[in-house]
């Protein structure tokens, strides 16, 4: 991610905050920026660890509600249900996800074909679809070397 890509998100991130009636306090700032800065798609575990680094003090449960809250108005998006935890993406654009079934790594993957995607059904099974993600099962180069050893 280029650093005029993240500031364009930490910027924004205010706003947003505001349209969804919550303050951008300064802890939701640090853990936001952590989000922000991750390319790995880090666990709630993962993010708090990474915040502590920042604001010692700051207790599990302050990280683990604002990461629902940020879930639950739009801030971030929970990725991939093959890990034992929830894995976290900031990053709100159009996209999809590898995700390796060895080492759990999750990547993100731009496709413009996956993107136009549609289901050739109306409203299968009653559903207004509003978005469409493909997550893509498989191997990491590392996990594949690995494996050929």
């Amino acid at each position: 991610m280029t650093a005029e890509h993240l500031t364009e998100r930490l910027e924004s991130f205010v706003e947003r905050c505001t349209d969804a009636g919550l303050s951008a306090t300064h802890q939701r700032r640090v853990i936001y920026r952590v989000l922000a800065e991750s390319e790995d798609h880090p666990s709630p575990e993962m993010v708090y660890e990474r915040v502590r680094r920042e604001i010692p003090s700051i207790s599990q449960a302050t990280v683990y509600n604002n990461i629902h809250k940020f879930v639950e108005v739009g801030l971030l998006e929970e990725v991939s249900k093959l890990h034992q935890t929830s894995r976290l993406d900031a990053n709100m654009e159009p996209h999809h996800h590898l995700v390796c079934v060895d080492c759990k790594k999750v990547v993100d993957y731009y496709d413009a074909a996956l993107d136009k995607a549609r289901s050739r059904h109306r409203e299968p099974h009653g559903f207004e679809i509003r978005r469409y993600h493909v997550e893509m099962h498989g191997l990491c180069p590392d996990c594949r070397t690995a494996e050929a050893n």
